[in-house]
């Protein structure tokens, strides 16, 4: 075994469910507040990157005021979408809530394209494109900065929830009636998760957009997505962080032996097994709360 060549896939493995992690986060925060599990979380990547795009592209703004203009716009948008569409629901199903969730996925795939064009942007951050040699392993600078920019906003996240704020989050994350009677204001603290999860949205919308280009395709982030939050818990940060890592590094070092043999195709395999495992074995993932109901 080429064990430079298995180092090389867990280093570029662990640094690209770093990045996964930060589309995760952005599901993790919404739910953490309102028990809604966010379906829109891809397209929302990919609505943050166009932005950035428009910002930095076709405007011509330096990078870091283009980031932080998208940065404000999609903190808006959390706010805005949880009081015009999900305010709407309170009371209903929870299973009708996704299903809005995963129409306002759908309606911003078609809006981003449809508006800007499907053909693939670049994105400029900036980036020497030259990756880092150490020894004979080749470690892919992009997903260097975008690891650790995943890494960074996974403990930023964990300090928030320790603030005045993040402790109302958490409160009404266990109860909103109980949250309601001691005066926290339930419908702002779930507008404030949907905009920091716009803000994770900018941050991991920059970072694949480098990687892979601007366009519809960022929204099958969701996947991996998915499988991060099923694994580490749906209500958890850190979670987010060591899953990410998990997926990242499996999703790398299995299809760089197997895909060669079957002819390719295997990352999707791996992360739908690791989906499907996870729930049939531990369903609350491995740092989520597992809540029993009485029946």
């Amino acid at each position: 075994m080429d064990f430079q060549f298995l180092i090389e896939l867990t280093i570029n493995g662990a640094l690209t469910g770093l990045m996964y992690s930060l589309v995760a986060l952005g599901i993790v925060l919404i739910y953490k507040s309102s028990g809604v599990p966010n379906l829109a979380q891809g397209a929302m990547v990919m609505i943050a990157a166009y932005l950035v795009w428009i910002f930095a592209g076709l405007l011509g703004t330096p990078i870091l005021v283009a980031v932080f203009l998208a940065l404000v716009g999609m903190f808006l948008f959390g706010m805005l979408a949880e009081r015009f569409l999900l305010r709407k629901m309170v009371g209903q199903p929870i299973i009708m809530v996704v299903m809005l969730t995963l129409g306002l996925e759908s309606l911003l795939r078609g809006i981003g394209p449809g508006l800007l064009g499907a053909a693939p942007k670049s994105l400029d951050l900036g980036l020497d494109m030259m990756p880092i040699i150490i020894g004979d392993v080749f470690i892919n600078r992009e997903y260097l900065v975008g690891g650790l920019i995943g890494a960074a906003m996974v403990g930023l996240s964990l300090l928030f929830f320790r603030t005045r704020l993040g402790t109302k989050l958490r409160a009404v994350s266990d109860n909103h009636i109980s949250s309601w009677s001691v005066g926290i204001s339930v419908e702002r603290a779930v507008a404030v998760s949907w905009g920091l999860a716009g803000i994770s949205a900018v941050a991991a919308g920059a970072m694949w957009g480098s990687v892979q280009g601007v366009d519809w395709t960022l929204t099958a982030l969701l996947f991996p997505a998915v499988a991060v939050v099923i694994l580490g818990g749906l209500d958890s940060i850190y979670g987010v962080l060591v899953a990410g890592l998990i997926v990242g590094i499996l999703g790398s070092v299995i299809p760089g032996y197997v895909d060669p043999l079957v002819g390719g195709g295997t990352r999707d395999v791996v992360t739908s097994l690791i989906i499907l495992l996870t729930i049939m074995f531990r369903p609350h993932g491995i740092f989520g709360r597992e809540d029993i109901e009485r029946v």
